[in-house]
């Protein structure tokens, strides 16, 4: 059997899964927070029929030897955690961060889990929440005669309540960093969980050791380009169509050989 319909079978199944990635990424171009993927990919084992520097005879050796690839394969899919667009919302409970770190909310569970979405709310009992109703950790909660809140650039979270001139603080918003943020495990509901790859979590105050600051009335926007992804879709189009024309064409030749006679 010839292998070039194996070998064309692997580079349709690669390409299925980038045209898969793609079609996520544009289907979240309006995601807050959301960060895109990118498939990566490695050529497979060769079929050597002839090893580089096989002796041709007994003064000269091969230069390039004979090695006839076996197709491709999927190494991985590796989140892009470069920063969107932020967009002003002047919602007071819409935060973003500017620069490195995630949000730290609280599953029902207790299971800590992070996120770059920073559209909040409060909840019945006057918590900070997300669309979900999980808790921002450090839970802070606001005051039910609150007539505004502040958030500051280092995540100090403030009040004004009637008679008062000078505003209270609630609590301090802290934002976590990882030594390798691609190595999170993507949950759905704009969540990511700590693995092994990614590291342990750094905590700290928005703006200190490296970590960004807070904008209070923005949220970050999804950092897909659809200009990009519309192009690798067209690529991986391509090459899958390419892919398939290979079998097509490996076929042809089988029949050709299959109605030989003699």
């Amino acid at each position: 059997m010839m292998q070039s319909l194996y070998t064309a079978s692997t580079g349709m199944l690669g390409m299925q899964t980038q045209i898969d990635t793609t079609a996520n990424n544009i289907a979240n171009v309006n995601t807050i927070g959301f960060k895109k993927g990118r498939a990566e990919f490695a050529d497979l084992m060769y079929h050597v029929m002839e090893y580089a520097g096989t002796s041709t005879s007994d003064t000269t050796k091969s230069p390039t030897g004979i090695e006839v690839g076996l197709g491709v394969r999927p190494t991985a899919i590796n989140k892009i955690f470069s920063e969107g667009s932020l967009k002003q919302t002047d919602n007071q409970l819409d935060i973003a961060i500017t620069g490195r770190g995630f949000f730290k909310l609280e599953l029902p569970d207790g299971t800590e889990v992070y996120s770059k979405n920073g559209a909040f709310k409060l909840d019945q009992d006057g918590s900070i929440v997300n669309s979900d109703g999980y808790y921002l950790i450090p839970q802070i909660v606001v005051p039910p005669d609150a007539t505004s809140i502040s958030i500051g650039t280092d995540g100090t979270v403030t009040v004004v309540q009637p008679g008062q001139t000078q505003a209270t603080q609630i609590g301090q918003i802290q934002t976590t960093s990882f030594i390798n943020p691609a190595g999170l495990h993507s949950m759905g509901d704009n969540l990511y969980i700590e693995t092994d790859a990614s590291g342990q979590p750094v905590e700290g105050i928005p703006g200190v050791d490296g970590l960004g600051t807070i904008r209070q009335g923005f949220v970050e926007l999804s950092n897909v380009e659809l200009v990009v992804e519309l192009t690798d879709l067209i690529t991986g189009q391509r090459a899958y169509d390419a892919n398939s024309k290979i079998i097509t064409t490996s076929d042809e030749m089988l029949q050709t050989v299959n109605n030989l006679k003699r």
